[in-house]
């Protein structure tokens, strides 16, 4: 496990508050996440101190600039004045050894010493505000984390919780259901994407008092709306682009209906291209299955960066996302700033936010014939997509714009950490 220090001089200068005597922020999420970097970039050049809790999935950008607790084996040795560098391999590891060591004799596997040491950070930094980034593993690891160190002392926890099975499937489990009361019994604020997921809480056990006085916001913190409408050339329904930003499999949505609705559609589209993002190799596989016509319109590509994919979204006329369960998908939030049409399914967090045919085309994730139906008419009624595209550009200006979002980020953290 890698530390972000590269010697005892670096060690002092990653210790050092940036902003003294101004509140701490401990963010514990996934480092290599766009959504994680996406929502922490809200406090950049605030007077906050920020740091990151790495996860041991991966690990953020060298150039990224919160300083940053990697947890990841085999993490490249490097030298930034940015990231203040970092511990050759063993050197970290003895690190977070001997921090694990000192947290009530924790056992020497890698989990433990990846808890110790979050619980070390945790007791020597003294954060303010300790925010995790999803139930699944964020809050799981830290509530226990909380349990094994005797943390709860120390600051206040901001428990965010993702759409799709984070909370809405997951409470169903019963080996879950235990773990998600646990969190917000011990969370101070929770701070959602739809109204929903504050319900399903409100259920298990979650008190008014800790709902976030943020309301729903996007778990990415929003859109830059100037930004992408500012890249609008001509009107949208005179793009020819399809884009498909997450041709994969997963619980939240299944990528095999949609091929079959591009296979039962292809020959009545106008001239277009299919971009395809985030593919996986099942779908590779599967893709090879279609009329090879269709193959020839398409553009496959594996994972793309934030920036990439949020370009390709202004050349589109059309972002096709439906899924089986979602909060409310960044993904439409991005395609209504970029005035792409969104296809999306009528799930009961999307419905209270757009309407079908001004806002929208519904198609349901499992019913091929609905997205190929709702593809046939984004792409040949112009006048629906140009009207559209303007609609939501007021909409998503008025609940999703970062700029307007960051403010009240910042008075949420001010408030939080006045009475901590």
């Amino acid at each position: 496990m890698l530390g972000h220090f590269a010697n005892s001089m670096s060690r002092t200068r990653f210790e050092q508050d940036t902003y003294p005597g101004r509140p701490r922020i401990l963010f514990v999420g996934h480092g290599e996440s766009s959504h994680t970097h996406a929502w922490v970039d809200l406090l950049e050049k605030s007077n906050f101190n920020v740091r990151l809790f790495s996860l041991p999935s991966g690990y953020p950008p060298d150039s990224w600039w919160p300083k940053t607790y990697v947890t990841t084996y085999g993490y490249p040795s490097r030298d930034s004045e940015t990231r203040l560098g970092m511990f050759n391999r063993g050197h970290a590891r003895r690190l977070v050894e001997q921090g694990a060591a000192r947290v009530r004799g924790a056992s020497w596997n890698t989990e433990e010493k990846t808890l110790g040491w979050l619980s070390d950070i945790v007791r020597r930094w003294q954060p303010h505000v300790v925010h995790t980034l999803g139930l699944e593993p964020a809050a799981y690891f830290y509530s226990r984390a909380r349990k094994l160190s005797e943390l709860e002392g120390i600051g206040k926890w901001v428990a965010q919780v993702r759409g799709g099975p984070d909370l809405a499937l997951h409470r169903l489990l019963p080996e879950y259901e235990p773990r998600i009361r646990e969190v917000l019994a011990g969370c101070d604020k929770l701070v959602a994407d739809n109204q929903r997921n504050y319900e399903y809480a409100l259920a298990l056990g979650l008190k008014e008092s800790q709902l976030s006085t943020l309301g729903a916001v996007p778990g990415t913190g929003g859109i830059d709306v100037e930004q992408l409408s500012g890249a609008w050339q001509g009107n949208p329904s005179q793009r020819r682009i399809i884009l498909w930003p997450k041709a994969y499999e997963c619980p939240q949505s299944k990528a095999l209906p949609v091929l079959e609705a591009l296979r039962l559609v292809w020959e009545r589209l106008p001239p277009c291209e299919i971009q395809m993002l985030a593919v996986w190799p099942e779908v590779k596989m599967w893709f090879q299955t279609l009329p090879r016509g269709l193959r020839e319109r398409c553009n496959l590509r594996e994972r793309v960066p934030r920036e990439e994919a949020l370009k390709s979204m202004t050349g589109a006329r059309v972002m096709l996302a439906p899924s089986l369960t979602d909060g409310v998908p960044n993904s439409m939030y991005e395609a209504m700033a970029a005035g792409a049409l969104p296809i999306v399914s009528p799930l009961e967090t999307i419905r209270p936010v757009v309407e079908n045919e001004t806002n929208v085309l519904f198609a349901r994730n499992l019913y091929p014939e609905e997205i190929a139906s709702a593809l046939v008419r984004a792409m040949t009624d112009d006048a629906l997509v140009d009207a559209a595209a303007q609609k939501n550009l007021e909409l998503v200006e008025r609940i999703a714009d970062r700029r307007e979002i960051r403010l009240r980020v910042i008075d949420f953290y001010e408030r939080l950490t006045a009475s901590a």
